[in-house]
């Protein structure tokens, strides 16, 4: 078969099924995307450029869309240059809808059929906007929103089949989406993913490397800003140090911000709520290590006592359920999102997102009596098994979707 895939930051959601489809050979896989750095074994990477970028001083309500069209267009046009250099005309199509790139392939290829993946709907209620008291929303949110799923409406007919990853995103979108969608996760490999007793991760200004043994508490965030609940976990620093005088915290992410507006200290946030705590935290005990290689980031989860995973009422993050399949004991913000995965007791830890001492407060329950939540990572690494595993849950769904659509060709054979 005959696989276009269109993300701009390749791989994307697609990083486990086109790396799976390379490796079964037998398939022509081309990766439409604005990275040229990446590369995968068995797919050729074909790099497009934006068309057209709105000026910054562009009217607000219609840069999204202006962003969109430039980009969708720069796509297909690429897309075009190829297809006429090679002669490669897809069998399907999957991509990402967000960002405008699918919005002109029907006009393209009007009878190849396409899987387009729909991530979030921007709403006053029930998401990020107007969740924090800390940072109301604008008079003009409102509209700001409506401007901004503009790109979601249009690829919404763009599609043949819609998929979203999990229910609550889903229901994120108005009704009228729904028939098109089909719900089923990106896919975890639990297979390559689990506890290790053994691990050991050295930090510099440590003269000993830290093991399970010790009381290592790990938050993990792609960049450290409040979408996920940084200043949140800062501000219950104090209170778990104070405790817990042996708690060692490693803090895994960026400084950067992906989602929301940015903090305008210098230093970004983190160096605003460093600023806001003082030494009110033990900062030699505190433990920034930024974005680390994806084989250290997992010892340092199979080495932790627990895990903390803040969020406000957005995309689920998939270390949240990689961190489940190695076992971690979790404290984890009780949101509509997360308790998709998790259950308390269960399966995983919920608190407050607004209360840092609950936050605190439970996690030294978990530092003090690990024994007393022993339960938790089993548990957790099984529901991820039966409901996010990769090659035995998603692959088999996320497959029959793609033959579905491209019922004229040879089907993907397991």
């Amino acid at each position: 078969m005959k696989l276009l895939f269109v993300h701009q930051n390749m791989p994307g959601q697609y990083r486990e099924l086109v790396q799976w489809l390379a490796a079964q050979g037998g398939h022509e896989l081309v990766f439409l995307s604005q990275r040229g750095d990446i590369k995968i074994p068995g797919v050729r990477t074909l790099v497009y450029k934006p068309f057209h970028r709105p000026a910054r001083d562009a009217f607000g309500l219609s840069k999204d869309w202006e962003a969109a069209v430039g980009v969708g267009f720069g796509a297909v046009q690429t897309a075009q240059k190829f297809s006429a250099e090679t002669g490669f005309r897809p069998d399907i199509i999957l991509g990402h809808t967000g960002w405008g790139e699918l919005s002109f392939f029907k006009d393209l290829w009007p009878d190849v059929p396409i899987l387009g993946f729909f991530e979030y709907y921007y709403s006053m209620s029930g998401g990020m906007v107007g969740f924090d008291p800390e940072r109301p929303p604008g008079e003009h949110a409102p509209y700001f929103n409506r401007a901004r799923n503009v790109v979601p409406c249009l690829n919404r007919d763009v599609v043949d089949l819609g998929h979203v990853p999990t229910l609550w995103q889903r229901d994120r979108f108005p009704a009228s989406f729904h028939d098109k969608m089909y719900v089923c996760h990106d896919g975890i490999r639990t297979d390559r993913l689990s506890a290790n007793p053994e691990a050991q991760v050295r930090l510099g200004r440590l003269d000993r490397p830290l093991t399970r043994g010790d009381e290592v508490v790990t938050y993990v965030a792609r960049n450290m800003e409040r979408a996920r609940g940084f200043h949140i976990m800062m501000r219950a620093l104090p209170e778990i140090q104070a405790a817990r005088p042996n708690a060692r915290i490693l803090m895994i992410g960026g400084n950067e911000t992906s989602y929301g507006a940015e903090s305008k200290h210098p230093g970004g946030l983190r160096g605003e709520m460093e600023e806001e705590l003082g030494d009110r935290v033990d900062w030699s005990r505190v433990h920034f290590v930024g974005r680390v290689p994806y084989e250290q980031l997992c010892k340092i989860i199979q080495i932790s006592r627990c895990h903390i995973y803040l969020t406000m009422p957005f995309v689920l993050s998939w270390s949240l359920l990689e961190s489940m399949a190695m076992q971690a004991t979790i404290v984890a913000a009780d949101v509509a999102p997360v308790r998709e995965a998790i259950s308390h007791d269960e399966t995983g830890l919920l608190v407050d997102f607004f209360e840092p001492s609950a936050l605190a407060a439970q996690v030294c329950d978990v530092l003090a009596r690990p024994e007393n939540y022993a339960h938790l990572g089993p548990n957790a690494r099984a529901h991820v098994v039966a409901h996010y595993d990769f090659l035995t849950h998603c692959l088999p769904e996320h497959v029959s979707r793609i033959n579905g659509l491209a019922n004229t060709v040879a089907p993907i054979m397991f």
